[in-house]
């Protein structure tokens, strides 16, 4: 039986994604230094860390049985069947830069059952904050979504070439032919095409419509379940798809939803 999630799980998301975000700041108007991961644009801070043992130390003290995955390699396993699934600063490159289009962000999610698809499990909510813009995100199962306390309106069901997309596709992807042709497929059938650099940051506009719609390859679940919930929650749809061995996860409307699931798969 699935888990389910209380009004205290929301109103615990919120104030954590919250505190998180405003730590963040502050630590970067103090000064910071930032280290590569995997490349120079896949970067962490210690605000990256600080900010993810904040989270994790007060989820082991009010949700003692959840489970826990952290960007930054935070992980419980837990007795409840749900996990909170942290991502202290999305957009990390973006934040050290000194831009402001970066979050804090975290989903409460069912452990995988094992007869489901990997890579995209029950979702029960997600929260968003933009410290610098102060813009709360929050919605999931039996929760409206909101943006700073007002309910988002359902979208319309536009078709992508009406719409612009957000996406995001490394530099060192496009020399991969089974990556660029499915990409490529499906941006070249939207309006018009962004890429900023935070997937969650993302989501949260297509939730709220000022973007219609948004792609991307192999995504971590803290980059995908936040913004998967809030969409969902204010009324939109979304997809994942594997092609040619990579998984895309796809969000908009229910038809931009359905162009770029049968462009990926084309491409």
């Amino acid at each position: 039986m699935s888990a389910v999630a209380s009004p205290e799980d929301f109103d615990l998301a919120a104030e954590l994604v919250r505190e998180a975000g405003q730590l963040a700041l502050r630590m970067r108007s103090e000064g910071l230094t930032a280290s590569e991961k995997t490349s120079v644009s896949d970067v962490v801070t210690a605000a990256d860390r600080e900010a993810e043992a904040l989270v994790v130390n007060r989820l082991r003290q009010l949700r003692p049985d959840d489970g826990i995955v952290g960007e930054e390699g935070a992980s419980h396993q837990g007795t409840s069947g749900r996990s909170w699934v942290i991502d202290p600063v999305d957009g990390t490159y973006n934040f050290f830069a000194g831009s402001t289009y970066w979050c804090s962000a975290i989903a409460l999610r069912n452990e995988p059952g094992p007869h489901e698809p990997p890579g995209d499990p029950d979702v029960l909510l997600g929260a968003i904050y933009q410290p610098q813009e102060d813009r709360l995100w929050i919605g999931g199962k039996g929760f409206p979504a909101t943006v700073n306390g007002s309910v988002i309106a359902p979208p319309g069901d536009e078709s992508l070439d009406r719409l612009s997309a957000g996406t995001y596709i490394h530099p060192t992807w496009l020399l991969r032919p089974e990556v660029t042709g499915p990409w490529t497929a499906a941006a070249s059938r939207a309006a018009t095409i962004r890429m900023m650099g935070s997937g969650s940051c993302d989501l949260a506009r297509v939730a709220t419509g000022q973007s219609g719609a948004w792609f991307q390859h192999s995504c971590p679940e803290w980059d995908w379940l936040p913004g998967k919930a809030i969409v969902r929650a204010a009324g939109g749809s979304t997809a994942v798809v594997e092609v040619h061995g990579f998984r895309w996860h796809i969000a908009g409307t229910a038809s931009a939803v359905r162009e770029i699931h049968g462009a990926l798969t084309s491409g």
